[in-house]
């Protein structure tokens, strides 16, 4: 849901993508490659077009990685099926257009258009799981019991044909009304199963609103949404398809996981300590994970304490392995194994992972072209997170920036998100502040002075810099 939005004037990103070397258009031999692959779609031998699939995405998505079919067993429990496409069906090995997707890495998404992985022909076209269209995919059956434990998975590829391109704000309401459609009807029962288990494991998720910008008429409407409980449901889905992979992976000793080391002690202690002051109750048997779900991450003070629990979620990485499991193979966040294989149309290492599972999962080996990429895939991927992190921080930052620009002086009301931690002697001096969350406009934005963290304050705009892309404010 949008929580708060508020119109920002015309913006022009392109010194944003010159300074983050974005690239503007595939090379010709990349693109007539996936001229190519789109003119002649593959024709998996397996035809599962019976089976009534659906996607659920942001309302103007066309880059459809995952399509989605929930059904009951007989004699109890659940049949998840998520159709993936299939990218390497449509990306020749060795190929120009496989060595541009090495350059770029992932989809990076800007306001004004994204710079997508695969020419749009691939990823917004052919490849794509649009409705009413045949479809080559990777089909991931998940049986699960009641409870929502794994008790089965089958993979293969299949032609598939999505029946509607449904978006988060219908599918809501559509919950809402009790009117969702057949093939997700269960979503909200199984969404709550998974993330019931997944809190039992010590699985973490912070749920703060994210800032976005979006289309409006010559301008832009800067927004803070709030994922709705349906989004949520369905992003326990891919993380239990990416549960599945893992397991795959390590059982066969090869692979590419998604890692992060498990909270550290003394952050959770740090956190705990915050608990009190911030008014947030955290009974001795409860994890991070499990007190976080119980917030309103609206109310001032519970929105503090998630930006504090930011410190839980750390060391995010790519882990390569072959032959040898790594040391530490889970993701902290998760508290289980996982690994990146639900959207091969937006990032390079779901490919590689999926051609692993497949061939493991047929006891077959390994296709070479995949193994001799996995050592590679994490320092580009790490590089490219770094870029799309840069290229989503600073399109908010310059929104925020001119929003404010002719603003300096004035007031407003705002939350404090947290506050600077006291010198330590190593690090350079410098005035007191923290973050202050406005309430409108929606701007999330350095402020100077000896805040409280997690009460509302008033606040006094000094400097809205569009060309440095900065905004700061003082204790007023």
């Amino acid at each position: 849901m949008v929580i708060r939005r508020v119109l920002a004037p015309r913006i022009d990103f392109g010194a944003l993508r010159r300074e983050l070397g974005l690239p503007e258009e595939f090379p010709p031999d990349a693109q007539r490659e996936a001229d190519e692959a789109a003119s002649v779609p593959p024709r998996p031998p397996v035809d599962r077009t019976d089976v009534p699939f659906v996607t659920v995405d942001p309302a103007t998505s066309r880059d459809l990685d995952q399509a989605m079919h929930l059904a009951r067993r007989p004699g109890g429990g659940y049949r998840v099926r998520y159709a993936i496409a299939d990218v390497a069906a449509h990306v020749r090995p060795g190929g120009a257009l496989e060595a541009e997707t090495w350059r770029r890495g992932q989809t990076i998404y800007l306001p004004d258009g994204n710079v997508p992985l695969h020419p749009h022909t691939l990823s917004e076209g052919a490849a794509s799981l649009l409705p009413d269209d045949d479809r080559a995919a990777v089909i991931w059956t998940i049986d699960l019991d009641a409870e929502g434990g794994t008790v089965a998975v089958e993979l293969e590829r299949a032609l598939v044909r999505s029946r509607a391109k449904l978006d988060y704000t219908g599918v809501q309401a559509a919950a809402e009304a009790g009117r969702l459609p057949d093939p997700i009807a269960l979503l909200p029962e199984i969404g709550d199963l998974l993330t019931a288990r997944g809190l039992r494991r010590g699985a973490i998720n912070l749920p703060l609103p994210e800032q976005d910008l979006e289309p409006d008429g010559e301008g832009w409407q800067l927004v803070l949404r709030a994922p709705v409980p349906m989004e949520e449901h369905n992003a326990q889905i891919s993380l239990l398809t990416g549960m599945a992979a893992a397991d795959i992976m390590l059982a066969g000793r090869v692979g590419l996981l998604r890692t992060m080391p498990a909270p550290k002690p003394e952050a959770v202690q740090r956190l705990r300590a915050a608990a009190a002051p911030l008014g947030v109750h955290w009974p001795d048997e409860m994890g991070p994970g499990q007190v976080i779900a119980g917030l309103d991450a609206s109310q001032p003070r519970a929105a503090a304490f998630i930006d504090q629990a930011a410190e839980l979620m750390r060391g995010a990485a790519y882990t390569a392995f072959d032959g040898t499991v790594p040391e530490q193979p889970e993701h902290g966040g998760v508290a289980a194994a996982y690994a990146h294989v639900t959207a091969p149309l937006r990032r390079l290492a779901d490919r590689y992972a999926t051609e692993v599972c497949l061939a493991l999962h047929a006891g077959q080996p390994v296709p070479d072209w995949a193994r001799a990429a996995l050592p590679r895939l994490p320092e580009v991927m790490a590089s490219t997170d770094r870029t799309a992190s840069a290229a989503a921080r600073g399109a908010v930052d310059l929104a925020e920036a001119a929003v404010l620009e002719h603003r300096v002086g004035e007031t407003f009301d705002a939350a404090v998100l947290d506050v600077d931690a006291p010198p330590n002697g190593r690090s350079r001096p410098r005035p007191p502040g923290g973050t202050v969350a406005l309430d409108a406009p929606p701007v999330r934005a350095r402020c100077l002075g000896q805040l409280p963290l997690g009460e509302r304050v008033r606040v006094r705009l000094v400097t809205a810099d569009p060309a440095a892309r900065t905004v700061v404010f003082e204790l007023a």
